[in-house]
């Protein structure tokens, strides 16, 4: 009898989002709102709840934070990430550590006359009961991105989140 050699099957995808946006400020002011007061992003982003900081020390490389999720349909979720990356003002990169996604998520900045571009990339997977939900989910969730983006924007070009913190980067 022939041995059976058994090759393990995964169906999953890896889906990547990029949206872009230029606002009217300089980068150290938008860093100053997305990174640096991340707790208070439900002001401008639709679909999340609460935020949860989960360290004492100032946001920076290693920081970790919970995204209390209300999604469409009436799905909640509870989602972790945690910074790898903390260059101000233009880069912060992490992963997804806890929850129903997998993969990494980054912001990257760039400044031109007192005009900062932003870049958000992120590639996951979805995991755990949104796997299920597969295109419709995914495609919901890059039009909520589209949306945040366009909502940050108006957010710090009307003048509301704190203005640019210009402590040490860590």
């Amino acid at each position: 009898m022939a041995a059976r050699i058994a090759h393990p099957v995964d169906n999953r995808r890896v889906t990547r989002l990029r949206e872009e946006v230029d606002i009217d400020a300089p980068a150290e002011r938008v860093w100053s709102v997305v990174q640096e007061d991340v707790t208070n992003a439900t002001k401008w982003s639709s679909h999340v709840a609460k935020i949860e900081k989960l360290d004492k020390e100032p946001p920076g490389r290693g920081t970790r934070y919970r995204y209390h999720l209300a999604l469409p349909g009436g799905i909640k979720e509870t989602l972790e990430v945690e910074q790898s990356v903390y260059t101000k003002p233009t880069k912060c990169a992490g992963t997804f550590i806890r929850g129903p996604l997998k993969g990494k998520w980054s912001y990257t900045y760039s400044e031109k006359d007192r005009w900062t571009h932003v870049v958000y990339e992120m590639d996951y997977e979805l995991t755990g009961f949104l796997r299920f939900t597969g295109g419709l989910l995914s495609g919901q969730y890059a039009e909520g991105i589209r949306q945040n983006m366009a909502a940050l924007k108006k957010y710090i070009e009307s003048g509301k989140g704190p203005k640019a913190n210009k402590a040490t980067k860590r």
